[in-house]
């Protein structure tokens, strides 16, 4: 296990190693690489191999957090081969504590139902203090309109409870805002 930092980072299995989403999850994990940092992923395909392969290319130390499910079902082949160091779990509920607990700092990338759970689990486990305070951020114009749905009018979701989340536009803005939180 690596002594650096370890930041979490969320993302979607489906973007191909062409799309927008796959190279910015790419330069992500390079610049956490470059800054320090440990990355720990779901383990698999699209964003998750994106950024692993990006932070190993930067001399980085990638986690993997599989779950025997998903390979058994044959949702998956199995690990994406940029992980250092694989954790296995036998369910999902395992891996998502994992994964939303663990990091000293989380940072999602747009993605579908998986990537949204990861999200509002740790917003949620941050809320009533289940897991201790770290840096929260979200990737991403794409968040934008999300957390716009999400607000709605204000009526659900205080002003403090959305302060525990931030929305960066660049790789740079999400290591400045690491940085800011002293992470």
């Amino acid at each position: 296990m690596t002594k650096s930092r370890v930041v979490s980072v969320f993302g979607s299995s489906r973007p191909e190693p062409d799309s927008p989403d796959y190279r910015q999850a790419y330069a992500l994990g390079e610049a956490l690489a470059r800054a320090g940092y440990a990355i720990m992923t779901g383990g698999y395909d699209g964003t998750m191999e994106a950024a692993s392969k990006g932070a190993k290319a930067a001399g980085g130390h990638v986690i993997g957090v599989t779950v025997a499910l998903f390979e058994e079902a044959g949702y998956r082949t199995g690990p994406n081969p940029y992980n250092d160091e694989i954790i296995r779990y036998d369910t999902l509920h395992e891996r998502l504590l994992h994964l939303v607990s663990r990091g000293d700092a989380a940072i999602a990338l747009p993605g579908g139902i998986g990537t949204l759970s990861e999200v509002f689990l740790t917003w949620s486990l941050l809320q009533v203090g289940e897991i201790r305070r770290k840096p929260f951020i979200l990737l991403g114009e794409w968040w934008t309109g999300i957390m716009e749905c999400v607000y709605g009018d204000g009526t659900y979701i205080r002003e403090e409870d959305r302060s525990l989340l931030r929305v960066a536009y660049t790789p740079d803005e999400v290591i400045a805002l690491l940085r800011e939180k002293g992470v």
